[in-house]
């Protein structure tokens, strides 16, 4: 009978070890990727050559990426069931479509970066973080309380002041309106759609069949690398690798950024898995304060005025996200 009584009192306890738990890992994870982040601009810099072709840089991001997962996956145990249970269908079904959908989404906001000022771009931008809270509503359920969303207005605002603040102040290459509206703004919002559902899709994925985040990482870097190979042979990157070979331009230090970077698409897959795409939203925007804390230290650049104001705003939203989540309501009886 105590035995029972013990069980029966201890499954509560239990499950709350595992809910503290996992908030714990949430926030490991969410810190690493912000640190990484924030300061992968300045290392990259610091360490990349500028004859450096971006392909290659970002392919050989790519193949760390699977071995530092596949070397993650055999340490905790789940590689010989993983590959036991993977199938084709299954990884196209969770992975093939969001890396699809990401590599459209980057094509567009490079065409719409060239014909807009960097103040359009990035309040247009941020709207891709309540296009992920819409998406994880549809496919997911999962809802936000009224506190939360006027926690992403305060998220956006912030990241727009960061965004200009940090950007250039380029006017748009074109004064034709429709050029501008169909090169520009459609571009982008359409972009902030595919960003929105491909985050949900990746946390459907993750919560919903299973996929261990390790193995989407795994997934999405070869089908993205798929992608880029096939556009070699009209590329002026891959003309450029033809012409200089894959490794131009490299030295010991590009590896540095490359693994950073690698590094840092795991962390992306690991908080998307344990806290979802919104809270990923949240850690790029405070990556940004992360970004101008280093210039000012390492390069003597004083923060501007829009990531002081920005500063608070970003504190402020989230510490509402955390604290007011959505609950359901419970009928008296």
């Amino acid at each position: 009978m105590s035995s029972v009584a013990s069980s029966r009192s201890g499954a509560p306890k239990s499950v709350a070890s595992d809910q503290n738990t996992n908030q714990k890992k949430v926030w490991f994870y969410s810190l690493l990727l912000t640190l990484q982040y924030g300061a992968q601009p300045l290392i990259s810099k610091s360490c990349t050559r500028r004859e450096v072709i971006v392909t290659s840089a970002v392919l050989t991001c790519e193949v760390v990426k699977v071995i530092c997962a596949f070397l993650l996956m055999a340490k905790d145990g789940t590689l010989k069931k993983v590959l036991k249970e993977w199938t084709l269908v299954g990884s196209l079904t969770a992975s093939g479509l969001p890396a699809a959908i990401y590599a459209l989404q980057n094509s567009l906001l490079q065409i719409s970066y060239r014909n807009l000022d960097s103040l359009t771009f990035s309040m247009l931008n941020q709207t891709k973080l309540f296009f992920t809270a819409f998406f994880t509503y549809v496919i997911l359920r999962q809802k936000q309380s009224t506190q939360q969303i006027g926690a992403l207005f305060f998220l956006i605002l912030a990241a727009v002041l960061l965004s200009v603040g940090e950007g250039s102040s380029k006017a748009s290459s074109s004064s034709n309106p429709e050029e501008i509206l169909f090169y520009g703004i459609v571009p982008v919002l359409v972009a902030s759609v595919l960003s929105g559902l491909a985050s949900a899709l990746c946390q459907w994925a993750s919560q919903v069949k299973k996929h261990t985040s390790y193995l989407m990482t795994v997934e999405m870097s070869i089908i993205g690398s798929l992608c880029l190979l096939a556009s070699f042979s009209k590329s002026p990157d891959g003309e450029a690798i033809r012409k200089h070979g894959f490794f131009y331009g490299w030295t010991p230090l590009t590896m540095i950024p490359v693994i950073l970077n690698a590094v840092g698409g795991i962390l992306v897959g690991l908080v998307t898995s344990y806290a979802g795409g919104v809270r990923k939203g949240f850690v790029i925007v405070s990556a940004l304060l992360v970004t101008a804390m280093l210039q000012f230290i390492f390069d003597g650049k004083p923060p501007s005025v829009f990531c002081l104001v920005a500063l608070p705003l970003v504190i402020t939203s989230i510490s509402i996200y955390q604290k007011y989540p959505y609950r359901v309501k419970t009928k008296e009886s």
